[in-house]
C-alpha cells in the first residue's frame, strides 16, 4: 500500500519557481521538481501575480503528482481587481481605493466557495471586511457604514441580480472621492 504525501505550498499564480523551500519539501520524494513546477504554473496562470495557495498530493511509490488548487485569499483577489500593489500600511487612517459594489460582488463570486456562507449576501459583507482591513473603502464608506447600508437593503438590486461591471463614470465617481 503506498502512501501519500501532502505538500502545501502558496505560489505566484503563473510565475512559481522552485526555490529552496520547495526543494526541501520535494527532493526527499524524489520527484522532478520542474514538472511539478511546470503542472503548477499552467493550473494558476488565470492568478497571474496573486498568490494561490496550492496543496500537493505525492504517491510516494508511483511519485505520481495531483494538484489541487485553492482560490487566492479575498486580499489578493480585492487588489487584483482595484489594479493595487498592496494595501494601505494604517488602514483606519489611510485609503488607498475606494470599490464599487459590483467589484465587491465579483470578488464575492470568485471567493464563495471557499467561504462559510449561505448566500451572496453574506460573502459581499464579508469581503468588504476584507476591504476595510486593506484600506479600501466600499462606495465611499468604512465597511461597518457598507454593511449597515448592505443589509438594510440599500444594495440589494445589484446583488440580487449579480450585477459585477461598472461603468466607467462611476469608476471616475469612486476615484474622485
Amino acid at each position: 500500500m503506498s502512501k501519500v504525501e501532502k505538500i502545501d505550498l502558496l505560489i505566484e499564480g503563473g510565475n512559481g519557481k522552485p526555490d529552496a523551500s520547495i526543494a526541501q519539501r520535494l527532493g526527499p520524494l524524489k520527484i522532478n521538481i520542474g514538472q511539478v513546477m511546470s503542472k503548477i504554473n499552467e493550473k494558476t496562470a488565470a492568478f497571474k501575480g496573486m498568490r494561490v495557495p496550492v496543496k500537493l498530493l505525492v504517491d510516494t511509490e508511483t511519485k505520481n503528482v495531483e494538484l489541487e488548487m485553492g482560490l487566492p485569499p479575498a486580499s489578493e483577489l480585492i487588489k487584483k481587481e482595484l489594479g493595487i500593489e498592496k494595501g494601505s500600511p494604517t488602514p483606519n487612517m489611510m485609503k488607498v481605493a475606494n470599490m464599487a459594489v459590483e467589484q465587491v460582488i465579483k470578488v464575492a463570486k470568485m471567493k464563495i466557495s471557499d467561504m462559510f456562507v449561505h448566500d451572496l449576501k453574506t460573502a459581499v459583507k464579508n469581503i468588504a471586511g476584507s476591504c476595510n482591513s486593506l484600506g479600501v473603502l466600499v462606495e465611499g464608506k468604512v465597511s461597518s457604514e457598507f454593511n449597515k447600508d448592505l443589509m438594510a437593503g440599500v444594495y440589494d438590486r445589484e446583488v440580487k441580480e449579480e450585477v459585477i461591471v461598472v461603468s466607467p463614470e462611476k469608476v471616475a465617481r469612486l476615484k474622485a472621492q
